[in-house]
């Protein structure tokens, strides 16, 4: 969490030492003024700045939450790249201004209290906004970098508290900072950080297929670097570098950091030397606003304080009076003649009024931009009529209120009718029942197809919609499409089982012979054989629990008659059992495995089970394989979900044709997750042994699991793509 906080901590620091030392120097000079009475009017402009930019970091959070998840990366991308154009025009400007800031803002402060309450509310809130919408920007930005952790904030807020802190001993004289100094350094850590911002940024485009290139990886040391170490954590969280980064990151990163480090360093030489050839006379000038140490006569003081004529008044006196060089503005007009009294505003009115407008716009933005579809029409569904109701909708996400008039359970699809692509689907309406299907429409042809539990499918009137195309739709799969990836999977499972046959004769012939440590070896090739058939466990029917099953819900537990296959085997192997005692299960698990290889060409096996089975493999593995939930002992469950991984591996290589026309950016994705995953496995295989799950560091299992989750994820829109949806 500190790694992430670090960041944010800085940007709070030094925008809040910013926007505290203008507020502190337009108190001062009114209370130097003589002017106490017009401070509320700096509050003002102080709360309408700060409610504006938390509505702005509110607008920031909810559109992006009603965007899609590559619509999302793309805003989030462009949005880090302002923020990294916002943040280095700040830092070369705080090194420009730093040493007159001071004077600067006594001088507008001055020109406003001539003018009235409003320009006076408005310096302020000027002042003090920009910096809290530059803040806004770069928290949002840096908290969603940081995914779910509370770093950014954290370090935010402790980054505000210290400069309100160092402000105030400012304004107190208790504190002497050297202005020019402190902008410098922060200046240089914070490029170094918008270059690894503008990586981020660079990487949310090309996922959000905004710029090209994302799987072009210009390193992958995901499989060698511990994500969970401190460095590692100080790296991600701070300069936004990973272990995995593509070459248009490295490329921005590092084009970023040559470029703008290089004019930084530059300008801060430039105006050194400026400052050292200024004549004596200027020394005074030259130097403002370096050391600043404001009390209630807002003086500054450089590295050198100038010698003064008289002593500084003490801090905020209560009738303080200015020197006779500088006299105050005149807060009175000319007298006019008396008038009936006017009524005053409430002073309530103005703060509620600054606060209440900005959140209201943000509200009303937020509105706007909520993803909630547009109402839609109540279309009707019988199994004699289908889509009544139905006229062409507008443009946009739509709520159609499905009402199954009819008596029977129907299956209700939105339709491309030149196509048969879906939009939108509900599965199992039941009679006298309404649901909402929510679909996106734009240019183009729209039907409802219904499809009763008994009976043939009835389509609606075709509609046609105008506008540009671009809605989604899913071209649908038939049983057909999936008879080759069918035939081509059963083939494959057809020689995994030839060898398993093979296999688990040799295990028990040397557990025959009482060659236990043979048996060990071979164990685990025999189960690794049979963990890389995992799409088809559900055609197996009750091998599957013979040669694999697990001993929970045993009454026995491990020691049940009825645990055998290979875990049982396992456990005897591990836990000391002599061979004697494990003969009888492994002659039964050779039996199994022949059994299993005889019957596999007659059992029926489901093509829509190869969809399934892409996403549900790993999501075992996950569940099972790296928790340690199945090891009995031998300490290999990374060599299992090696296997799972082959198998799905397998399983995708033949469906590979009907999701390139469908999702064609989705394999590659994919293939880069696979490869990922593979490269942690790998670095756990030492030779012929496997590091047990329950020894790996935190850092190694947390990369493991994040990698599997990753891949389960791209993985999870397979099912929904290549489902078979009834036709009639």
């Amino acid at each position: 969490m500190w790694g992430d906080a670090f960041p944010s901590f800085l940007i709070g620091l030094r925008e809040g030492l910013e926007a505290g030392l203008i507020v502190s120097v337009l108190v001062a000079t009114l209370v130097r003024a003589g002017a106490r009475s017009r401070l509320p009017q700096v509050w003002t402009g102080v709360l309408a700045a700060i409610a504006l930019s938390m509505s702005f970091g509110a607008v920031l959070t909810f559109t992006a939450a009603s965007l899609s998840t590559t619509a999302q990366e793309a805003f989030g991308g462009t949005l880090s790249i302002v923020a990294v154009a916002f943040v280095t025009a700040m830092v070369f400007w705080m090194r420009r201004s730093a040493r007159g800031l001071a004077g600067e803002i006594r001088e507008k402060v001055t020109g406003a209290l001539a003018m009235g309450a409003g320009v006076l509310v408005l310096t302020s809130f000027l002042a003090v906004g920009r910096e809290g919408l530059e803040t806004a920007l770069f928290l949002w930005t840096t908290a969603r970098a940081a995914n779910e952790s509370a770093g950014p904030l954290t370090g935010a807020g402790i980054g505000l508290v210290l400069a309100a802190a160092l402000c105030w001993g400012l304004y107190r004289r208790v504190l002497r900072i050297n202005l020019t100094r402190f902008f410098t350094a922060t200046g240089v850590v914070l490029i170094v950080i918008a270059a690894g911002v503008l990586g981020y940024g660079l990487r949310d485009l090309q996922e959000g297929t905004v710029l090209p290139g994302g799987t072009a990886y210009a390193f992958d040391l995901s499989g060698s670097v511990d994500a969970g170490a401190w460095y590692s954590t100080l790296l991600q969280g701070v300069l936004n570098l990973t272990p995995a980064m593509t070459w248009l990151q490295v490329a921005g990163y590092v084009g970023y950091l040559a470029v703008v480090m290089t004019l930084f360093v530059r300008g801060v030489r430039e105006q050194s030397g400026a400052g050292a050839g200024a004549p004596a006379g200027a020394g005074a000038g030259a130097d403002a606003g370096q050391r600043v140490g404001s009390g209630a006569d807002g003086a500054v003081a450089g590295g050198k304080r100038a010698a003064a004529p008289r002593a500084a008044p003490p801090a905020d006196p209560p009738s303080a009076r200015p020197p006779a060089a500088e006299p105050p503005p005149t807060l009175t007009s000319a007298p006019t003649p008396t008038t009936a009294p006017t009524r005053r505003r409430p002073a309530w009115l103005i703060p509620v009024a600054v606060v209440a407008v900005p959140a209201l716009l943000a509200g009303l933005v937020v509105a706007l931009a909520d993803p909630k579809p547009a109402a839609g029409e109540t279309v009707a569904v019988s199994e004699t009529a289908c889509g009544q109701g139905f006229t062409a909708p507008e443009p946009g996400r739509q709520d159609f209120l499905m009402h199954n008039t009819g008596n029977q359970t129907s299956e209700v699809y939105l339709i491309d009718p030149t196509s048969n692509a879906v939009y939108g689907e509900i599965e199992g309406l039941a009679p006298g029942t309404t649901r909402d299907l929510v679909a996106t429409v734009s240019g183009g042809t729209y039907a409802w197809r219904c499809v009763p539990a008994d009976g043939k499918a009835v389509t609606s009137k075709v509609v046609r919609v105008g506008g540009a195309a671009g809605a989604h739709a899913v071209v649908p799969v038939s049983e057909r499409d999936l008879a080759a990836p069918l035939k081509a999977y059963r083939a494959y499972v057809d020689r995994g089982l030839a060898t398993l046959v093979t296999q688990t004769g040799k295990l028990s012939d040397d557990i025959r012979a009482g060659h236990l440590g043979t048996a060990r070896a071979d164990w685990l090739t025999a189960h690794r054989t049979y963990a890389s058939l995992g799409a088809a466990y559900g055609t197996f029917e009750d091998f599957d629990q013979k040669i694999d099953g697990r001993p929970d819900g045993l009454p026995g537990g491990v020691h049940d008659k009825d645990f055998t296959g290979f875990l049982r085997i396992e456990y005897g192997l591990w836990h000391g059992e002599p061979a004697a005692g494990l003969k009888g299960v492994a002659q039964q698990l050779a039996e199994d495995g022949a059994g299993l290889r005889k019957a596999f060409p007659h059992q029926d096996f489901d093509s829509s089970d190869l969809p399934l089975r892409a996403h549900e493999i790993l999501e075992n593995t996950l569940q099972f394989e790296l928790t340690g939930d199945t090891d009995q002992g031998s300490g290999t469950g990374l060599a299992t979900a090696d296997a799972n991984l082959a198998g799905t591996r397998e399983l995708l290589a033949v469906l590979k044709p009907l999701l390139t026309t469908r999702a064609p950016r989705l394999l590659p994705t994919v293939d880069a997750d696979i490869a990922r995953l593979q490269k942690l496995l790998d670095s756990a295989h030492h030779g012929t042994g496997w590091t047990p799950v329950d020894r790996l560091d935190h850092a190694a299992k947390a990369r493991l699991d994040g990698a599997t989750g990753q891949l389960l994820e791209d993985l999870s829109p397979v099912p929904d793509l290549l489902e078979v949806r009834k036709s009639a």
